[in-house]
């Protein structure tokens, strides 16, 4: 794989570039830099979680699928990755699948009710 400028630096000055890609809504720059970024600190949410944003919000949800699963085994609690995950489903039209998830995520944030429908219905 071919290096670009976008790969060099430490972990810290690739996690800012990556921050400031996706704020510049440059989602695809910023998964291509998270992407390392998370495989050399697998034990860490926030790259993993902003990577599996990047790819929602690029419309690559069975990456966004993957990364948010990840993000679930290390910290199963993680209620914004349970809304997102349940949200991913939904978006592939796999709202039976996605309902768990945002029952969970409710429930994590303390809203004991129902999980807000599914959209589209």
């Amino acid at each position: 794989m071919e290096m670009t400028y976008y790969d060099h630096g430490t972990a810290a000055e690739r996690w800012e570039r990556a921050r400031q890609f996706f704020e510049a809504k440059e989602y695809a720059m910023a998964a291509g830099i998270l992407g390392t970024l998370a495989d050399e600190v697998p034990e860490q949410v926030a790259p993993r979680l902003l990577l599996a944003r990047a790819y929602y919000h690029s419309a690559q949800l069975r990456r966004a699928e993957a990364e948010l699963l990840k993000v679930l085994e290390l910290d199963p609690v993680e209620s914004y990755a349970r809304l997102m995950l349940g949200r991913t489903l939904e978006r592939q039209g796999r709202a039976a699948d996605a309902a768990p998830h945002l029952r969970m995520a409710a429930a994590l944030n303390g809203d004991f009710g129902q999980a807000p429908p599914p959209r589209g219905e």
